[in-house]
């Protein structure tokens, strides 16, 4: 696979599949300006490791296997939010962040919309950010602990919170405020589309705009509609 590689265009690679945009960001290799280039020379030119960035390039390419969410337990279902979709914000909320400030500088004066996408994506990062820690640090530790006391027969202390209907209900609010934002900026960029004056940057952090969007219904129903319903009913049966 090293060797199909190496010899391809950068810019060909992230035409071919925008996922790629975010490893050639991570070693610091310019996909849109400089993308005529092979990657055996864009590798050499910016001192990075051909077949660390390949592996790179591989795994963004990989699909997940189909996965039966409502047959996880609790704690499997937190890990699994957790590690796939609250990593999977961490890491592409910087270079959106980045690509969304450059469309505005670079093209923003045609396209003055690019203004007011980049900023309601500033805005979801800090909320996001926020959001996931609340979950992290206070209700998924909650949810674990109870499932925990179930299994072993002992008793779980009263939260500080309350009813656990007090948090769901905070992180439910939360989900539709940030559901409706990405509405915005669906409509804002006419669904994600490109303009005919857009360069590969354009193209790029649009597709990833799409993503965002995209993982983000699948976590938000994960939690609304399979953890916390689960984490509710548990709770109900204990305190019963």
């Amino acid at each position: 696979m090293i060797k199909e590689l190496e010899n391809r265009k950068v810019g060909a690679i992230v035409a071919e599949n925008f996922k790629t945009a975010k490893v050639f960001t991570k070693y610091g290799i310019d996909f849109c300006c400089r993308g005529g280039i092979s990657l055996q020379e864009a590798c050499s030119k910016n001192g990075a490791n051909l077949q660390e960035v390949t592996e790179d390039l591989q795994k963004a390419t990989v699909l997940p296997d189909e996965v039966h969410y409502t047959d996880f337990g609790l704690s499997k279902l937190i890990d699994y939010i957790i590690e796939t979709h609250h990593q999977y914000v961490e890491n592409a909320l910087p270079p959106l962040k980045a690509y969304l400030q450059k469309l505005a500088t670079v093209h923003g004066e045609r396209h003055s919309e690019l203004f007011q996408i980049r900023d309601e994506f500033m805005a979801a990062s800090d909320a996001l950010t926020s959001h996931m820690k609340k979950e992290e640090l206070i209700l998924f530790p909650y949810v674990k602990a109870m499932e925990e006391a179930e299994k072993s027969g002992f008793p779980l202390s009263k939260p500080h919170f309350g009813h656990i209907d007090n948090p769901i209900r905070m992180m439910e609010d939360e989900h539709d405020t940030e559901g409706e934002r990405f509405r915005t900026i669906s409509k804002l960029s006419d669904g994600y589309k490109t303009p005919s004056d857009g360069c590969q940057t354009y193209r790029v952090a649009f597709e990833m705009l799409k993503e965002f969007e995209s993982d983000l219904h699948t976590h938000i129903h994960l939690e609304n509609n399979i953890l916390f319903p689960k984490a509710t009913e548990l709770y109900t049966q204990m305190n019963s």
